[in-house]
């Protein structure tokens, strides 16, 4: 078998990729042209400008909706070409001239790494720069939500054996109250500092404290007391820290993210599973175009009665099931099922299986 390539590799390479743009620029039009609508309202209301509303939002929507959908396209470019194929008896011609089954397939897995390829490169240094300015203005214009919010009972560990407790964190002001901050030196408590409040500060990079009580333990009989009404400190806790949710891990480049999960795991954040779904889902996508492209061509090479209405109706359906599998396997990290890793990566290793039973089933 030859893996030279020949007039039918670049039919099918050409064939792949061309109807894979016209897809993707048909739909992001129409979902534009939704998106619009629907956010109308919002874009009046806060008066944006229409550049802001251009190049802040759509320029850096486009590719992020065109990564998310990517398994979606890719599965319907191939369900949709490879039926007028076997419609117009091109792969039965192709066959009959002395091609495998598995030779018609390697122009299929090269377009499928191309756009994997591609997906991944968004992934991984486009899309967390370009979503930084999308999620900025949407929490901006949209979706004021994310920004307006408290959290209760926040434990982090800030650094080795120092450990902050607040019991209520309120975004209006950005005020921490219930404050605690303890040290801990060989499995023993050294010192604890409890204010009423701790209000961030942009301009020292650290808290503003209002009636603080600190106690250093010492190995003696008597402990060292300060007690005051003001108190400036600067300590490992951010305000960032408090915000960390599923959409400011999507702003994050690879090198950030790991080193945010590296942070949160070291704390005991509850909020690490954003991100480990974050990175893991960059991998996952771009993988999914081999899966989708063996089971789309294994579905669609048979010549069936009816045209390509059914395969095009069973593309989508399966597309979409892959799609809401992955929004479900997210489901099991929130809930501490599965761990992430494994969530994530659930929906390929599920749909490899069908792929693999419908490929050996296809050339029979």
């Amino acid at each position: 078998m030859t893996l030279k390539p020949k007039i039918l590799d670049r039919y099918i390479v050409t064939k792949f990729l061309t109807t894979f743009l016209i897809a993707l620029l048909v739909v992001i039009l129409l979902v534009i042209i939704f998106d619009i609508s629907e956010k109308i309202e919002n874009f009046v209301q806060h008066e944006v400008p229409l550049k802001s509303i251009v190049f802040d939002y759509y320029v850096n929507f486009i590719p992020y909706f065109i990564n998310m959908f990517s398994p979606l396209f890719v599965f319907i470019t191939v369900i949709f070409f490879t039926s007028r194929m076997a419609a117009n008896s091109e792969i039965i011609a192709i066959l009959s001239g002395g091609v495998s089954y598995h030779r018609m397939m390697v122009p299929y897995m090269f377009s499928a790494a191309i756009i994997a390829m591609l997906s991944l490169i968004l992934n991984l240094f486009i899309i967390p720069r370009s979503n930084f300015e999308r999620v900025d203005f949407e929490t901006k214009y949209v979706d004021q939500s994310y920004t307006k919010y408290s959290r209760n009972n926040v434990h982090y560990q800030i650094a080795p054996g120092q450990f902050v407790y607040v019991q209520t964190f309120s975004a209006y002001n950005n005020t921490a109250y219930k404050f605690t901050l303890e040290t801990i030196e060989d499995n023993k408590l050294v010192s604890k500092l409890t204010a009423e409040s701790a209000t961030w500060d942009s301009t020292m990079d650290g808290w503003h404290l209002r009636r603080y009580f600190i106690r250093n333990y010492t190995k003696g009989l008597e402990d060292y007391v300060e007690v005051g009404d003001k108190k400036d400190t600067v300590i490992a806790l951010k305000l960032n820290d408090f915000y960390r949710n599923q959409k400011t891990v999507e702003t994050l480049t690879r090198d950030e993210l790991n080193s945010l999960i590296e942070t949160q795991e070291m704390r005991g954040d509850a909020n690490v599973m954003y991100a480990l779904i974050e990175r893991n889902k960059r991998y996952t996508l771009p993988f999914s175009a081999f899966i989708l492209t063996i089971m789309a061509v294994s579905l669609t090479s048979r010549k069936k009665r009816g045209g390509i209405g059914f395969n095009l109706a069973l593309g989508i359906g399966l597309a979409f099931l892959y799609i809401l599998f992955l929004r479900f396997s997210e489901m099991f990290v929130y809930t501490g099922t599965l761990p992430a890793g494994l969530a994530m990566w659930l929906p390929n290793i599920v749909y490899t299986i069908i792929a693999a039973v419908l490929y050996r089933l296809a050339p029979k």
